[in-house]
């Protein structure tokens, strides 16, 4: 294996792997710093030793393996009781190379869950918790997480620094909260899940469209929040609405990797099992009395989409109804935008365009890619090509996802 294709491998392995790697450590550690030193010091390992030894049958038990050692030796230079350590070595035992079990086990799940919990502290300010739900859970680099909020990157840096300092002066324990803790914090961790879980189902940069296992490890533990809150309604509405958008992810790809839009879907790679399962958690939501949670009604969007099984029998007078009810509930900018897509399919072009305008100067969506799509896309419709092929060029330069970048100036190149 060349240099070149061993590096690839290793920024695949970062990806995939750091969230476990460094919520393990960090419950083992108790210091986010340290973990992070640590995954990354494991990884420097895996470059060192890889070229002569050879790339192990399994790569991840290998690095898990290699952090959890070099883990064990901090804890004994910091001289913890013997009977902590005893604990941790035997945990590490459970992850020694090539024991392909391990991949499966529930505790890597609890770890990331407890990661999550931290993440989420009630001590953190809410944009400090994004930033770094983002690097730890999604393996964002800052400059990554900079571009896709559109703050400066020093900002950025300094939230997660902040964040991380806050977490160490309070000695916040890494562990799920008790039964009676988890209202004042299940809001954000909601949050962030589903953060995490967008940023698999539309990468916010680089060069795939997605990115599977980001939302894979979402869904889990949007299924381990059920386990622990089986009755509470936006723990089933988020479920719901992430088990009935990763139905589609088949079909957000095609065969050269390239982004397929949902009304341009092969709907017969649509897994319909995984939207009866998002159904059945929406019908429950809904029967406990949450029709108006705003999950519950993103669910609910997302099930009219998964009705229809061909795109021109989608209910977008629904649609555009549910969007207007999730206006009142949860006011935003981009719930707006969305509704006006789905005004433009309900009603024409011309009532969305009116309804787009005061959008347009929206400070918040300054610099937002879908914003010019948006805008591009009703421009072409209105027969103003040139200034609709100028907006999708616009909304190209504003993407930080080279897939997206691509589809667009594809359409920016179809406009009539």
């Amino acid at each position: 294996m060349t240099d070149p294709q061993l590096q690839r491998l290793l920024d695949t392995l970062w990806r995939m792997e750091s969230p476990r790697l460094v919520a393990r450590l960090a419950r083992m550690l108790g210091d986010l710093d340290s973990a992070e030193e640590l995954a990354q010091d494991a990884l420097l390992a895996a470059l060192e030793h890889w070229p002569e030894q050879g790339i192990p049958d399994n790569p991840a038990a290998w690095l898990m393996a290699t952090a959890q050692r070099r883990a064990i030796d901090r804890l004994r230079q910091r001289r913890l009781h013997a009977q902590r350590q005893a604990q941790v070595i035997d945990e590490q035992q459970d992850y020694a190379m090539g024991a392909e079990q391990s991949e499966h086990l529930d505790d890597i799940g609890d770890d990331l869950l407890r990661l999550v919990f931290v993440a989420c502290h009630p001590a953190l300010p809410a944009d400090a918790r994004v930033a770094l739900t983002l690097r730890l859970l999604c393996g964002l680099s800052t400059h990554e997480i900079a571009r896709a909020y559109l703050q400066p990157e020093p900002t950025i840096a300094q939230r997660i620094v902040r964040a991380k300092r806050l977490l160490a002066e309070r000695k916040v324990a890494f562990e799920v909260p008790r039964r009676q803790e988890l209202p004042q914090r299940l809001q954000s961790v909601l949050d962030v899940v589903y953060l995490v879980f967008n940023e698999g189902y539309a990468a916010s940069s680089g060069e795939d469209w997605v990115r599977p296992a980001l939302c894979e490890e979402a869904l889990r533990l949007g299924r381990v929040l059920v386990g622990l809150m089986p009755d509470t309604v936006s723990v089933l509405g988020l479920l719901a609405l992430m088990e009935l958008q990763a139905s589609r992810l088949r079909a957000r790809v095609a065969a050269d990797g390239a982004a397929v839009l949902l009304l341009d879907q092969d709907r017969s790679r649509w897994d319909w099992l995984q939207i009866a399962r998002g159904q059945a958690a929406l019908t429950q939501a809904v029967a406990l009395g949450g029709a108006d949670d705003a999950y519950v009604l993103q669910a609910g969007i997302a099930a009219c989409h998964a009705r229809a099984r061909q795109a021109e029998q989608t209910d977008w007078q629904a649609i555009a109804a549910l969007y207007g009810r999730l206006l009142e509930v949860m006011p935003s900018p981009v719930v707006e935008l969305n509704r006006v897509v789905a005004v433009a399919q309900a009603q024409g072009a011309a009532t969305a365009w009116l309804l787009l305008q005061h959008l347009v100067d929206d400070p918040q969506l300054q610099g937002y890619a879908p914003l010019q799509a948006v805008r591009a896309d009703l421009l072409a419709r209105l027969g103003r090509a040139a200034e609709a092929r100028q907006a999708f060029e616009q909304a190209a330069a504003l993407s930080g996802n080279a897939r997206e970048r691509e589809a667009l100036l594809a359409r920016a190149a179809a406009v009539q």
